[in-house]
């Protein structure tokens, strides 16, 4: 319902409470005063209930473009949140693709130095367990 609907039965609840009241001296309203007392009182009484209803919509509505704020804020912060994440994890990445390389190439460096006996070298074993645990290797852990 449009809110100047609203706006105009609690005008005619108001108008016909005042004439059926005030007014019962002009003889058309003195003639029809019950009716007209009993529907302006009806009037009103869904006039007073429909205005409450609109105010309690408007402050409802200020809540929700509170909430709207709100939430734009969240959004904007979490939108910088994921981007360090992001950042993070490539970063992250980067660094466990350059391990992986060191690893290959370090087995392919001493491997190639047993491959003539087909035995697991002790070696291999040392550089598979430095790649389970993501160590690097280095030179001094020959």
């Amino acid at each position: 319902m449009p809110e100047f609907a609203v706006h105009l039965i609690f005008l005619a609840g108001v108008a016909g409470t005042i004439a059926g009241f005030v007014l019962g001296f002009i003889p058309f309203v003195s003639k029809y005063k019950l009716p007209i007392q009993i529907i302006s009182l009806i009037l009103l009484s869904l006039g007073v209930y429909l205005e409450g209803g609109l105010a309690e919509k408007a402050k409802w509505e200020l809540k929700v473009k509170e909430m709207e704020v709100k939430v734009a804020e969240a959004e904007a912060k979490s939108a910088i949140v994921n981007t360090e994440i992001v950042e993070k994890v490539i970063t992250e990445k980067q660094v466990i693709k350059v391990k992986g390389d060191k690893v290959i190439e370090y087995i392919d460096r001493e491997v190639k130095i047993y491959d003539s006996t087909c035995t697991i070298p002790q070696i291999a074993i040392k550089a598979h367990n430095m790649a389970a645990n993501n160590e690097a290797p280095s030179e001094d852990n020959k």
